[in-house]
């Protein structure tokens, strides 16, 4: 299977194919290639599996020390240095070189 196709079976997985998908998908449950057949409806399977994982999954609240320990590197870490902007009017055209303005 290509690229396109192991998308296209994702996507049929997700039940969110339209009209010109589900025309790829009948041309490859039509096509004259056993494997390729079967390697896309294996895709489509696996693919729905691992959704239904997904979705039956539980979050966990973070162990309480961690909202401590990230409060603390944060505290410690040093401030990103800042970018020196200067303005439009800080330069003035003259013989086409650019001459730092004396106004600013």
């Amino acid at each position: 299977m290509n690229e396109s196709q192991i998308d296209l079976a994702a996507a049929v997985a997700l039940g969110s194919i339209g009209d010109e998908d589900q025309r790829a998908v009948a041309e490859l449950l039509d096509t004259d290639d056993p494997v390729l057949r079967a390697d896309f409806t294996q895709e489509v399977q696996q693919t729905r599996e691992v959704l239904a994982q997904l979705a039956s999954t539980v979050a966990t609240a973070p162990p309480p020390a961690l909202r401590d320990r990230l409060l603390a590197a944060i505290s410690t870490d040093p401030a990103p240095s800042t970018a020196i902007h200067h303005s439009p009017t800080a330069f003035r055209q003259g013989n086409g070189r650019s001459t730092p303005s004396l106004r600013d």
